[in-house]
């Protein structure tokens, strides 16, 4: 919790920008104005990854994470919904994962609670990521399959499948 008080339209207006910039980073590749966003001393939860601390190391997870599969082939981060929540100077969002069409226009995706706390200036203190990772996995496996079916699947898919795909949807629906 920040101890500042930011409005809601302060609020709103620094969601959006983050919204338009992990968009473009999605569309750029360029995952470098993402982690610009937040502060020097940014706290990053990640359940699945853990606690990153300080911007340069949020830097180096998201290049590692989105330039290798599956972070690789996911497409955009869209919030599908958001709360402001001004006592708090938080957002509190759902955001979409999708992945690239495997080759017939199917889209898959997982999606992920996100609490971004808000510094000021443009800039966060800190973001928990919430979601079931066996769902990204089941998700991520469907994705496979069918770009297998296709004959799009890429080598480092198959190679993620050997190790994490098998038996996801038994494992995700638990």
């Amino acid at each position: 919790m920040t101890s500042k008080v930011f409005t809601r339209a302060e609020l709103a207006e620094a969601f959006a920008n983050f919204e338009q910039t992990v968009a473009r980073a999605a569309q750029t590749r360029d995952w470098d104005p993402w982690a610009e966003q937040y502060s020097e001393d940014v706290v990053y939860v990640e359940h699945a990854a853990g606690t990153m601390r300080g911007r340069e190391e949020v830097r180096k997870w998201i290049w590692k994470t989105m330039e290798t599969f599956p972070g690789s082939h996911m497409i955009a981060f869209p919030a599908l919904w958001s709360v402001i929540d001004e006592p708090t100077g938080r957002i509190v969002c759902e955001l979409d994962n999708p992945m690239r069409d495997p080759g017939d226009g199917t889209v898959i995706s997982a999606t992920n609670i996100s609490i971004l706390t808000y510094a000021g200036d443009g800039q966060w203190c800190r973001q928990e990521d919430v979601y079931n990772p066996l769902r990204f996995v089941s998700a991520v496996s469907k994705w496979c399959r069918k770009a297998e079916e296709l004959g799009t699947l890429p080598d480092e898919a198959r190679e993620w499948m050997k190790t994490y795909g098998a038996n996801a949807d038994a494992r995700s629906t638990r």
